[in-house]
């Protein structure tokens, strides 16, 4: 059962993780690049290491699956998935637009998620059967009357895999109306899904995310009355292909997988 104590904890931990970051953030530090070629800082690191040690200390059974430091005792009911600075790029830029994601799964669910900004100081909170919070106040998605015209956002149209840009490119024209005005906003990582959840967007799609990416995002953005599924329109999992849209106006969900089916319309080979 997750309780009010489970989002308390999840609230220090974000408070810890801000307190390790902030006086990396527009500073010198250490950087080098994984495998991947992603980067990950000194800042990463410490904010991870202070959420595991508040973990293990006060919920030694649950598990931890985090980005730096790896699973322990991921098979447990209860797992805690971490990210300390999702928007890394953003982060090194100095744009305060990064976050910190904190979630915890109940048998593969999360039952609460929080997406914290530490610099601007702003935090969005979600847990299952709940409203979302932004610094303590209940807030609520947006109604969003027609696909044309919709706020759209993405991090970035480098990180679509070519085969899924053509359906990102449908859906940013069904959205701009044929308007090369009308595009994303580009940049912001797990900031957009916040902003979803207060109202002032209502749609972000992206694709290559890992659970530690998207399992935050859903109780915030849901508790606020939107939604996130994949891009079949299926609710995400931990088996989940990485391709994730998130809807401030559920009714509009049709409306994004019938613009995202044109693009296999044109592409026929």
């Amino acid at each position: 059962m997750t309780t009010r104590d489970d989002l308390a904890l999840a609230n220090h931990l974000a408070d810890a993780a801000g307190a390790a970051i902030r006086p990396f953030f527009r500073a010198r530090y250490d950087m080098e690049y994984k495998a991947d070629k992603s980067p990950v800082t000194q800042a990463d690191r410490a904010a991870e290491a202070a959420i595991r040690a508040i973990l293990e200390k006060e919920r030694p059974g649950d598990g931890i699956i985090g980005e730096e430091y790896g699973s322990v005792r991921e098979g447990a009911e209860r797992v805690w998935i971490l990210d300390p600075i999702d928007g890394t790029r953003s982060f090194i830029a100095g744009r305060p637009i990064f976050g910190t994601l904190i979630a915890l799964t109940q048998g593969g669910w999360p039952t609460i998620g929080v997406i914290d900004q530490p610099i601007a100081k702003e935090r969005w909170a979600g847990m299952a059967g709940q409203p979302t919070t932004f610094n303590g106040q209940p807030v609520r998605t947006r109604v969003c009357r027609a696909l044309e015209g919709a706020g759209i956002a993405t991090t970035s149209p480098h990180l679509f895999d070519d085969g899924d840009v053509p359906y990102y490119m449908a859906l940013v024209a069904a959205v701009s109306g044929g308007s090369p005005r009308q595009g994303p906003v580009y940049g912001g990582d797990c900031y957009n899904y916040g902003l979803v959840a207060s109202g002032f967007l209502d749609i972000v799609i992206e694709s290559g995310l890992q659970s530690y990416d998207f399992a935050a995002l859903v109780p915030v953005v849901e508790g606020a009355g939107g939604l996130m599924c994949d891009w079949n329109g299926e609710p995400l999992t931990a088996d989940s292909d990485g391709r994730v849209l998130a809807l401030g106006d559920p009714a509009r969900l049709e409306d994004v997988l019938e613009a995202m089916a044109a693009a296999t319309d044109h592409h026929h080979h």
